[in-house]
C-alpha cells in the first residue's frame, strides 16, 4: 500500500531522506540506509525515454522491495508528454509512494539533452513537465531543483514558486547552481528563503556530512526534511547519527573496523543478489569499497588491492587480511 509521505513531511519530526544518486542509490544501499534510520528513500534517477521505450536497464532501476516504503521513483527528461507517460507507467506498474522529478542533475550528458538542471534554463518547460506528470498519476508529484542554472539565473525562490504553482507538492533544494557542480558551499540561507516563501514542504539538501550538520540545517533553515547525498557514501550510519542529533541525544560514534567491514560485506552480498551477475556486481561495487575504507590506516594500499577484486571471496579475504595485520599490530 502506498505510504502518505506528505503527512510525514508535515509531522513534528524532521524526516531524513536518502538522495537519488546514480550508481549509488540502488535497492541494496537504500535498504541498508533504511536500517540505519533513513525515513524516506528515493531511487536512482531514471530516464523517462528509457522507461517509455521499454529499456530493460531503465526498468531495472525501478525495482524496489516493500520494506523500502516510503519510496519515490525519480524520473528525468525534457519532453512533458514523455515524462507524463513515464510517470503513468511507473505509478501503475510499480506503485511507489510518490513520483519525483529531477531538475537538479548537473552531469553534462544529462544537461546537454536539456534534462536535469538543464531544464532550469526554461521555467516554462519546468512548468509544463510538472503539470504533465501531476496529471498523469494520482501519486504526489515532488521535485528536486538547484538554485539556478548558473549565477546569472540564480533564483531558487522564483523557481520554487513556479514549481509550486504547477502542482509540485514538495520541493527539495540543493542550494548550489548547476555551474557550481559540487564545489564551494551550499547556501543554506536559500533553503530558509524557500521555506519562508512557499506553502509546500521544503527539503534541504547540500553539505550534510555529519549528524551535527543535519541538526544545524534544521535549525538554520526550518526545512521540513533533510536529504543526505554524498555524506552517505560508505557511511550509511550517518542516518543514525543525524537522528540522534535531531532528537538532542548523544551522537553515536563511528563504527570500529569490525563493524565497518561487516556492514560493507552485508552491502556487497545484497548487491550481488540484486544484480544477478556476481562479477558485474563486484566491479560496480568497487566504488563502495573505496568509500568504506576511506580514512583507515594504510587505506590507500587496501583500496588498490580491493579495486582489483572480481569476486566476493576476493573482497572477504582482503578485508580479513587487513584486519588481522592491523588489529594484530594494534593500529585499528
Amino acid at each position: 500500500m502506498p505510504y502518505d509521505v506528505l503527512s510525514l513531511l508535515r509531522g513534528t519530526d524532521v524526516p531524513l531522506y536518502l538522495a537519488p544518486q546514480a550508481g549509488v542509490s540502488e535497492s541494496p544501499f537504500r535498504r541498508l540506509c533504511r536500517r540505519f534510520g533513513a525515513d524516506v528513500l528515493v531511487s536512482e534517477f531514471v530516464s523517462a525515454a528509457g522507461i517509455v521505450m521499454n529499456s530493460k536497464r531503465s526498468r531495472d532501476y525501478l525495482r524496489f522491495d516493500e520494506v523500502e516504503r516510503p519510496i519515490g521513483i525519480q524520473i528525468f527528461g525534457a519532453d512533458p508528454v514523455m515524462m507524463g507517460d513515464a510517470a503513468a507507467f511507473v505509478a501503475e506498474a510499480f506503485g511507489p509512494d510518490f513520483i519525483d522529478i529531477n531538475f537538479g542533475c548537473p552531469v553534462k550528458k544529462v544537461v546537454k539533452r536539456n534534462g536535469g538542471s538543464g531544464c532550469l534554463r526554461d521555467l516554462d518547460l519546468v512548468d509544463s513537465i510538472i503539470r504533465a506528470v501531476d496529471a498523469a498519476t494520482p501519486l504526489p508529484t515532488t521535485v528536486k531543483i538547484r538554485s539556478g542554472f548558473n549565477e546569472q539565473t540564480r533564483d531558487p525562490v522564483g523557481i520554487g514558486l513556479r514549481c509550486q504553482d504547477a502542482g509540485a507538492q514538495a520541493i527539495c533544494l540543493h542550494a548550489r547552481t548547476r555551474a557550481d557542480m559540487y564545489s564551494g558551499h551550499a547556501r543554506w540561507s536559500e533553503i530558509a528563503d524557500l521555506v519562508e516563501a512557499l506553502e509546500i514542504p521544503v527539503i534541504g539538501n547540500g553539505d550534510v556530512n555529519s549528524g551535527e550538520d543535519a541538526r544545524r540545517m534544521r535549525d538554520e533553515t526550518g526545512c521540513a526534511a533533510i536529504m543526505i547525498a554524498r555524506g552517505s557514501h560508505g557511511d550509511p550510519w550517518i542516518f543514525r547519527q543525524a537522528r540522534a542529533a535531531l532528537n538532542g541525544d548523544p551522537i553515536p560514534g563511528e563504527p570500529d573496523v569490525d563493524e565497518r567491514f561487516a556492514i560493507c560485506l552485508e552491502h556487497a552480498r545484497n548487491a550481488i543478489a540484486f544484480e544477478r551477475n556476481p562479477e558485474r556486481a563486484i566491479i560496480d561495487f568497487r566504488k563502495h569499497l573505496g568509500w568504506y575504507t576511506k580514512g583507515l590506516p594504510d587505506g590507500r594500499r587496501l583500496r588498490t588491492e580491493l579495486f582489483q577484486s572480481t569476486t566476493l571471496q576476493d573482497v572477504e579475504q582482503m578485508l580479513e587480511a587487513y584486519r588481522e595485520e592491523h588489529l594484530g599490530a594494534g593500529v585499528v
